[in-house]
Formats: C-alpha cells, structure tokens, sequence
C-alpha cells in the first residue's frame, strides 16, 4: 500500500464516520502519512477549534483510526492552519490536554 493509498483511505473513513466534524462547521485534513511508523497526522479546524466536544472528537479519532485502517499505527490529532484555522478563539490546543474524556465513547 502506499502512503496515497493509506491517506484515501484515512480521509474516507473519517467522512464515513465521523460525519459530524463538517455538519457543525468543522474541518479535518489529513497533514502527513508516515509509511515507516504507520503514524497519520489528522488536522482539525473551524468550529473544532473552538468546540467543547472537540477533545471528544480528537480522542475517538486517535482510538478509532488504528483500530478500523489497516495500516494506521498511532494518530496525531493537530490543529489546523491556513484557511481551516477558525475564526473564533482556538482552545484546540488547550483541549487535547484534558483529561475528563480520556475514557468517552462517543457514538460515532
């Protein structure tokens, strides 16, 4: 499989499953495929950044994406720049440092 390959698959799968991200505003790109670590690199912006459910969000997307794509070993979940960076306030950053959801299974 190559690095194309792993990231079309990537990508479909989060429009598959995690259709919420764009339905409230969101955006997710995948920034990087490391072929050697298995490691993906997952951006999320728009609303995400400022969202209260965002560490929720990046928590299932870091779980699930190596659990569901062969080939995906671990996932960094970044804030997005460039055009996706939300206009409001980023608390991306802030968020994925929580611990409250560590152990949420979000339905999606």
């Amino acid at each position: 499989m190559s690095s194309q390959d792993l990231k079309h698959q990537t990508q479909q799968y989060l429009t598959d499953n995690v259709p919420q991200i764009q339905q409230h505003g969101g955006s997710v790109e995948i920034k990087d495929v490391d072929m050697d670590s298995g490691r993906v690199t997952v951006a999320i912006g728009g609303a995400c950044s400022g969202c209260g459910i965002a560490p929720m969000t990046m928590n299932a997307i870091e779980s699930r994406l190596p659990e569901n794509v062969d080939g995906v070993e671990g996932v960094n979940v970044v804030r997005a720049d460039g055009t996706d960076t939300a206009v409001m306030p980023s608390k991306t950053d802030e968020m994925s440092e929580m611990t409250e959801y560590e152990n949420y299974n979000p339905p999606f």
